[in-house]
């Protein structure tokens, strides 16, 4: 089992612990989130990052939030209200942290009245519930998607959507670790992920740790590798899924999904309910988080672009619904993607 990349220490005075993602993979450190500050700091510069680890963070994130406000109800509420709004702008893309804010926003109104400890509490085993159902849908996901994955078979995946981004196991990788405990021999390529590297730093560190045959790839060789024949199946996350299965994944899916489509190699979103937006009927209204120019002219400390030139950096892209063969969710598999196929598995 992969140690747990989000967690809370102890009881109503506890903290949140991290594993610190950005030291990956030269150094593994987990580090303590003792305020709203540090928490917010560490969902904005991708100490933990994964929409649905995003998510738990928030929720754990409240609790830091409110835990040591004097215990006077009125002020404990203001609290929540005041925290989620801070750690809302924190990342805009992921609606995973957004849900779970919603969750503790809920969770305290339902506990009104009953006074300022035991809205306390029930907000922290809110959060610890969020984190374990996480963790239970990952695993579902798993076996939703498990018989994708054949004996032979090459898989592609782009990005990080592994332990690392979740609770437990992931959500694209999911899979992966459970045809793997199930004895099946396949083979994974991981694109770098340009230009933070996750995939890199990331992915191919986690799937070493767990035994998985791994070969790490340039973003720009996905084509080639397709063109060899070498992938049999994409297998992506997601950070927002609208309405008719837009969705928004790190910034380059888009792209392995338009190869994936002239090479017809079955391409497939891997992401818990919790992370569709159906209030948004397409992938059109999804916000995209556009990162500091930094990250592509001084990647990890060393310039290299020229000095003052014009940068863009999305952090995400969105691909349509009519590139993905199918969303392998926790309440079985949607394929293909329609508002009415979602609507059928979703509910």
């Amino acid at each position: 089992m992969p140690e747990p990349t989000v967690r809370w220490v102890g009881g109503l005075d506890g903290h949140m612990e991290i594993i610190d993602q950005t030291l990956l993979p030269t150094e593994h450190k987990v580090i303590a989130c003792p305020t709203v500050e540090a928490a917010w700091e560490a969902v904005k510069t991708l100490r933990v990052r994964g929409a649905p680890a995003i998510g738990v963070a928030a929720a754990m994130g409240v609790v830091v939030g409110v835990q040591h406000v004097p215990d006077d109800e009125d002020a404990v509420h203001q609290a929540v209200a005041r925290t989620c709004e801070y750690l809302a702008t924190s990342r805009p893309t992921a609606v995973n942290l957004f849900w779970a804010m919603e969750r503790m926003r809920r969770i305290a109104a339902e506990h009104c009245g009953e006074g300022a400890r035991a809205v306390k509490e029930a907000l922290l085993a809110e959060a610890k519930a969020i984190r374990d159902e996480d963790a239970d849908m990952c695993r579902r996901i798993g076996d939703t998607g498990r018989h994708l994955v054949v004996e032979g078979c090459g898989v592609l995946t782009h990005c990080n959507a592994g332990s690392l981004a979740t609770a437990e196991y992931g959500t694209a990788l999911a899979p992966l670790y459970r045809a793997h405990e199930a004895g099946v021999t396949f083979h994974v390529y991981a694109d770098e992920t340009r230009p933070l590297l996750q995939g890199a730093r990331l992915t191919v560190w986690e799937l070493m740790q767990a035994g998985i045959d791994v070969t790490l790839i340039c973003d720009d060789m996905a084509g080639m590798i397709m063109r060899e024949g070498r992938v049999d199946l994409v297998l992506v996350g997601a950070d927002r899924i609208a309405a008719n299965g837009d969705t928004a994944n790190k910034i380059g899916t888009y792209s392995v999904a338009v190869l994936a489509r002239h090479h017809g190699v079955p391409f497939y979103v891997a992401a818990p309910s919790s992370t569709f937006d159906r209030a948004l009927p397409s992938g059109d209204g999804i916000p995209i988080e556009e990162r500091g120019a930094e990250e592509v002219t001084h990647g990890f400390g060393r310039q290299t672009a020229p000095e003052g030139c014009k940068t863009y950096c999305p952090a995400f892209d969105v691909t349509p619904a009519d590139l993905i063969t199918g969303i392998i969710t926790e309440r079985g598999l949607i394929r293909p993607p329609t508002r009415e196929t979602i609507a059928a598995i979703l509910g």
